[in-house]
């Protein structure tokens, strides 16, 4: 800190239980997530199609739900109600998964999971928005971010500890998962109370600041050129899933992927929040714009590789995409939406969710039709596109 600078305002008091609640949900989910494909193939019976089945229908649920729970949430008095339920539906039903006899129950299930966070997730972006001051945006979704990556680290090493030293078999260390999980409905709980009078005086806060405030982007407005060309970036980005299986090829064997996996939310943990503050200090449009570039260029060196110890580099470098990107995002959208937090993370969260299930689903067909080096070229050009774009698109419609 500069000699004589005043030191920065803490972040609400609300913006930090919900990176607890982050913290410990994400703990919660992802002890099973990366079980899920053993426990449906090797337990329950299931193939491939039923795993397609199970993320295809888990994350159309959750888009779909995040677009009108958003329109929901610009009523403040039920931002609280909507946040707690969800996790309410989450924390009740992953540990049901342990007592499961065929694989389309698991689906179920994770649908249901799914609608508890289609649920939450728009009302609880609002609500750190509207309490936050907007120069602080980017600190406190960078904190939140943090937080949830953090967790996604906790979860994947206590579950392989579990299995590997024989304290628990697959379906025991899934019904663990409600121990965390009744902490978070406490902290969530705790969070949300006096949610109204907090709303009210950060928005007291905004409407005094000189910036002008965007129109909204809820879903009945035409969507801003920047909500676009975020969207974009989600169509054209490799999932998680098919980075994974490009690592196996490449020599990285399957017992190792579960610290791989979190090992790269180490990375993007830890990254987010240097993206937080880079979007308070740059400007999200800037932080943004990097992070596409950052993406292009690894994806390039993904189609590129031969050995697995590219493939551990290459994978964790890519956790600063999310770093470099998540926190900003939300701190534009928070800033394009205006005084309609909810519909326009709602937007935000629902067209997202929509880009990425379509982007993921074509990118695997021509991974599977032309092969990984094909499909990664093709994602690092729309990147490298995006990036070329993103300036042109700035001046049409919204500057920083």
């Amino acid at each position: 800190m500069p000699k004589g600078a005043a030191p920065s305002p803490p972040l609400p008091r609300q913006a930090k239980l919900f990176g607890w609640v982050s913290l410990l949900n994400d703990f919660a989910s992802e002890m099973i997530y990366p079980l899920l494909p053993a426990f449906v193939t090797g337990v329950l019976g299931g193939g491939p199609q039923a795993l397609g089945a199970l993320d295809g229908a888990a994350e159309f649920a959750a888009a779909f739900v995040k677009l009108g729970a958003g329109r929901l949430a610009d009523r403040v008095p039920l931002r609280g109600p909507m946040i707690v339920l969800g996790y309410f539906i989450a924390v009740v039903v992953r540990p049901v998964i342990a007592v499961t006899g065929a694989a389309w129950q698991v689906i179920g299930l994770r649908v249901v999971d799914r609608l508890g966070k289609g649920l939450r997730t728009p009302p609880r972006d609002a609500l750190i928005a509207d309490v936050t001051p907007a120069e602080m945006r980017g600190r406190a979704f960078g904190l939140q971010r943090g937080m949830d990556h953090a967790g996604a680290v906790l979860g994947p090493i206590l579950a392989w500890w579990l299995l590997a030293s024989g304290s628990a078999n697959v379906r025991a260390v899934i019904g663990w998962s409600i121990v965390p999980g009744v902490v978070v409905l406490v902290l969530a709980t705790w969070a949300v109370r006096d949610g109204a009078a907090a709303v009210g005086k950060g928005r007291q806060q905004a409407a005094s600041a000189p910036e002008p405030v965007p129109p909204a982007a809820g879903v009945s407005r035409p969507l801003p050129p920047p909500l676009l060309a975020i969207s974009a970036f989600y169509l054209l980005r490799m999932p998680d899933t098919l980075i994974i299986l490009r690592s196996q090829e490449l020599g990285v064997p399957v017992a190792v992927v579960p610290l791989l996996w979190a090992t790269v939310h180490v990375v993007r943990s830890s990254s987010s929040f240097v993206g937080g503050a880079a979007s308070d200090r740059l400007g999200p449009g800037r932080t943004m714009w990097v992070g596409w570039l950052v993406y292009a260029m690894l994806a390039v060196g993904m189609a590129r590789a031969g050995t697995a110890a590219t493939a551990w580099g290459l994978f964790l470098a890519l956790g600063l995409v999310s770093g470099l990107t998540e926190s900003p995002e939300r701190a534009l959208v928070a800033r394009l939406a205006g005084t309609h937090q909810g519909s326009g993370f709602g937007a935000y969260h629902g067209i997202t969710g929509f880009a990425a299930l379509v982007g993921g689903v074509a990118l695997g067909g021509v991974f599977q039709r032309y092969g990984a080096a094909t499909a990664f070229l093709a994602s690092a050009m729309g990147g490298l596109a995006l990036v070329l774009a993103w300036p042109v698109l700035l001046r049409a419609g919204w500057r920083e």
